[in-house]
Parts: C-alpha cells; structure tokens; sequence
C-alpha cells in the first residue's frame, strides 16, 4: 500500500505528525509512506527511517517571491509522483487540501465541523469528525485511524517509541555537556511575541538552576536575547547556529528542555525527553500531550482556541520560581 501523508507546515506540527508513522508500520509493516511538506521543513523528518520518501512543495516561497513559474513547477512535480493508494490531509487547509489533490482522488480529511478551512471538504473523499478545539495531536491520530482502518489509543501514545531520528555526524554539540552537572536546554524563540517568554525572566531562572544550561537560538534576535541571558548569567551556554537535525540531536541528549510553545520543546516531547513547555496566548490542552516527563505551565489568561490573541502578553506572568520548582521535580 502505498500511503501519502500531506502535513505542509508548521515545524511542531510536523514534528507532532511524525508520531503516526510507527503506527502505521506497526499495523501495515510493508506500507510505503511518503510525505509532503514545505521545503522548510523537510529536513526535519528527511532521514526518518519509516519514510520510503519525503518530497517538497515551495508554495511559501513562491508567495513571497510573487514566482507563479516557482508555483507551477510544484504542481507539476506533485502530478508527477504517481499513484496513491491514499492520501491523508493532516492538515486541513485549502492549500493543504489543493496539494492533496493534485497528486490524487482517494483523498481523507477532517469534516467540514472539525476544519478551520471548510471549502477545503470541497477536496475530499473521506472523512473524520473531531472538534477542533481538540487536541491537535488527538486529532491527527483520529484522522490516521480513520483513513487506513486501524486502532490508535492513549495507551499506545504513552507508550511510544521516539518518533524522529538522526544520524551519528549530526550529533555535533556534545562539547556543550557537562560530565559533572545536569545539561539543560532553554529554547528562548518562538514563532509570535506574545508567545516568547522574557530573556530577564530566563536569566532569573538560570541563577535559581544548579544546572549546565545550553542556550537553543534560531534568528539573530533569538541569538541576541541568549547572548544577553549568557551575559547575565555563569551557567549558561550558547549553542551554534544548528540545523533541524542538529538540534533534535541536541535535544536527545540533554536531560531536560524548557522553553516557549514552539517547534524545539516538542521536538523534546517526540523523543521522549523531559520538557517543560510555557503557555501564554495557545492553550496547552490542544498544542501539546502532557505526561509525567512532558509538562505545561500557562499563564491565566483565558484562551480561546478558535480564536488566538496574539497580543496576549499573559506569558510573562508565569514566575520563574514557579519553573524553577517544576524542573526540581523532572530532574
């Protein structure tokens, strides 16, 4: 059986989407999976073992660049790939949907009651019902569930195997741990404002961890923020500029990860790494699974999850004594 796996964007949510794959082995061990996603991200999941391929779409850059020969060239690779026996829409978006369809009929995706883009049904031959205020995680296993007629439960979530993987020469910062101490990583970015916890709140809690802190950075602004915390502080570290391989490796070797809602910290959750995750204007329940080594401290503010606020600042109420005690207990 061949199976295609439409999962563009964005890098959590792909890394969140990889989890299905040792699923679908499990059930159908001879299924050949391939998945397609931005150019971006492909990396990320480029050299997972349990893909027979991974092939891009630039729809992001030929946006950006106004390039319609950029945007043709994609749909004539994606019309190129051939037969697919079926084609799962993990994401639910017209454009996710348009790609869907391009390289196919036998198409599952959410209902029009469980989508953000309804017209995107439009494109669809199958389908699954799951609110979408659900948990995003949940609803991708639902949706897979459903498409290759097979059974997926919370027990077998928590029982998971490490759901990415890389390779020996990409493990390049084993020079940043410590023999002596506890390895931490704080993940300082993310991909809003509102939902980036301060650096002054990060340099705080630095001072409160007997701890050998590495610094993840991803644009220059994310790098000055970790030079100020380095600056500020004596047990902290900055990492290189890491690829997204780089970094999972990195990840999988430290002893805890803490940091804001975005693609690094559930990287940590994906290889079953201990991980604290801070929440401001994206409510937990949805973005991320919580178990006893995965844990998630929100501010108080009152999230809608069918309605993000992306002025709410509320992140930066959360202490760093109130962090500082949650990472006692995981280390």
């Amino acid at each position: 059986m061949r199976i295609a796996i439409v999962r563009l964007s964005a890098l959590g949510d792909i890394i969140n989407s990889a989890l299905i794959l040792q699923f679908i082995k499990q059930k159908y061990p001879d299924a050949q999976i391939e998945w397609i996603c931005e150019e971006a991200f492909a990396p990320i999941i480029s050299k997972h073992p349990l893909l027979y391929a991974v092939h891009t779409v630039a729809i992001k850059r030929a946006k950006k660049t106004k390039s319609l020969s950029l945007l043709l060239q994609t749909i004539s690779k994606l019309r190129s790939l051939g037969k697919f026996d079926k084609i799962i829409d993990l994401q639910g978006l017209l454009k996710s949907a348009l790609v869907a369809r391009f390289i196919g009929k036998n198409i599952y995706g959410f209902d029009k009651d469980s989508i953000r883009e309804a017209i995107a049904c439009n494109f669809y031959k199958f389908y699954a019902h799951i609110p979408y205020e659900e948990n995003s995680i949940w609803r991708t296993l639902v949706l897979t569930s459903t498409a290759l007629e097979m059974q997926i439960t919370k027990k077998m979530v928590e029982k998971k195997e490490p759901s990415l993987s890389y390779k020996k020469e990409d493990d390049i910062t084993q020079h940043l741990l410590s023999s002596t101490q506890k390895s931490i990583a704080f993940v300082i970015g993310a991909s809003w404002l509102s939902k980036t916890y301060p650096k002054e709140h990060f340099v705080e809690l630095a001072s409160k961890l007997d701890a050998n802190i590495i610094l993840i950075w991803g644009s220059e602004k994310e790098k000055e923020d970790a030079l100020y915390i380095q600056n500020n502080t004596k047990n902290t570290h900055l990492s290189p500029k890491l690829n997204l391989v780089q970094l999972t490796a990195l990840i999988n070797s430290v002893d805890l990860i803490i940091g804001n809602d975005t693609g690094p910290t559930h990287i940590a959750w994906a290889m079953n790494k201990p991980s604290i995750t801070l929440f401001g204007p994206t409510p937990a329940s949805k973005m991320m699974w919580q178990s006893k080594i995965n844990l998630a401290i929100e501010s108080d503010s009152k999230v809608n999850p069918l309605k993000l606020n992306r002025s709410d600042m509320s992140i930066k109420e959360i202490s760093p004594e109130t962090v500082y005690e949650k990472a006692k207990g995981l280390l």
